[in-house]
């Protein structure tokens, strides 16, 4: 299955750092913090929901751009659909943005209440809460006419009141008796659409994205009188909060230091740092081209220095009287197992100096 990705074709732009993730699948690993949060939803919804939800964690993460983008509504000018965002494995084919690309298909297939978790990919920038591979679960549940007739409220207002319902037992069951509230928000497949903020550890942290399914999406299907709510959370993000875990490359840490530390069924057991390793930090300015995009420069540094790049951070930025415009970025190495050598951080620094020339058509300074 995944042995078959296309590394040749002229329009594929997954790089060797993200295509060694594939199939390593944090989220099916019981005494991982992204498997025992995942494993903790579960609990939710089989006692909340007598086990009605069909569970999908391992889908292949390899789908088509119809998929991804087109059978969940997002459309055909959407910055997502760019290669500066996505990894595309040929003109048809990605590395899943979101676990919604297997939405259709399972609405397809019958499937009216079900859980899909896995590992969705995306260029981003470099910094201690952003990875080009992470995790997310997507839940959907579809109601028939006449579980809404009998309430007596109209369709979407029956579906918005049991999602919220839902996600607010959720919410409880992960983090305690917590305040929450509901914010109104925007996303391609669903209206109206909300996001669910928690008051944790005092400030306001925002869960995940939810709404009621846009009715092309079921009507596509072959569910034209039907109703649904769907969900998406990224387990990275609430897995740092519950267990207190400062930077995400860690996630993917075989130190034993940090893999120890955890158990299955254990939620919310606070990380306890190992790393006193000092962040290096290296500076570079160059003149930019009309066709620069930072994350093009993360996946440049990131292909040379791998999870040692803690931060690629924009410091300086200006336009001289010729309209001429030059960036200034800082990239901070460190290791979270051992001390880095200055022989190391310089050829690092070196290659990626070479490279981003190369590669990014810009003048260095």
């Amino acid at each position: 299955m995944l042995v078959d990705v296309v590394r040749d074709d002229p329009t594929n732009n997954v790089p060797d750092t993200v295509f060694s993730k594939l199939g390593m699948q944090l989220h099916r690993r019981d005494q991982h913090p992204i498997g025992i949060l995942k494993n903790a939803i579960y609990d939710y919804f089989d006692k909340t929901y007598a086990e009605k939800f069909d569970k999908f964690d391992d889908l292949c993460p390899i789908v088509s751009v119809k998929e991804n983008f087109d059978d969940v509504l997002v459309p055909a000018d959407h910055v997502s659909r760019s290669y500066n965002d996505t990894y595309y494995v040929d003109a048809q084919t990605v590395l899943r943005c979101h676990t919604s690309a297997h939405q259709a298909e399972l609405l397809r297939r019958g499937h009216t209440q079900f859980l899909v978790t896995g590992d969705v990919y995306r260029r981003d920038s470099i910094d201690s809460t952003h990875y080009p591979v992470f995790h997310q679960m997507e839940g959907v549940r579809v109601f028939n006419p006449n579980e809404w007739e009998e309430s007596g409220v109209d369709a979407t207002s029956y579906a918005a009141g049991d999602l919220k319902k839902c996600l607010e037992g959720l919410a409880r069951h992960l983090f305690g008796a917590v305040e929450m509230r509901w914010v109104d928000t925007y996303f391609p497949f669903t209206n109206p659409s909300f996001e669910l903020e928690i008051y944790f550890q005092e400030k306001w942290l925002e869960v995940l994205g939810c709404g009621v399914t846009e009715q092309e999406i079921l009507k596509r299907s072959g569910k034209t009188n039907n109703v649904a709510w769907a969900f998406g959370l990224g387990l990275e993000r609430l897995a740092m909060v519950l267990f207190e875990i400062p930077d995400i490359r860690l996630f993917w840490s075989t130190d034993e230091r940090f893999t120890s530390q955890f158990s299955e069924g254990q939620l919310g057991v606070k990380f306890k740092p190992f790393s006193k390793f000092p962040p290096c930090y290296k500076d570079m300015s160059f003149w930019i081209s009309d066709s620069f995009t930072e994350n093009n420069l993360c996946e440049v540094v990131r292909g040379i220095a791998g999870d040692l790049v803690e931060e690629v951070r924009l410091i300086d930025n200006f336009t001289n009287k010729k309209g001429m415009t030059s960036h200034c970025y800082r990239i901070a190495y460190r290791s979270m197992e051992r001390s880095l050598t200055d022989e190391e951080i310089n050829q690092f620094q070196w290659n990626v100096r070479e490279e981003v020339q190369n590669k990014l058509n810009v003048v260095l300074r």
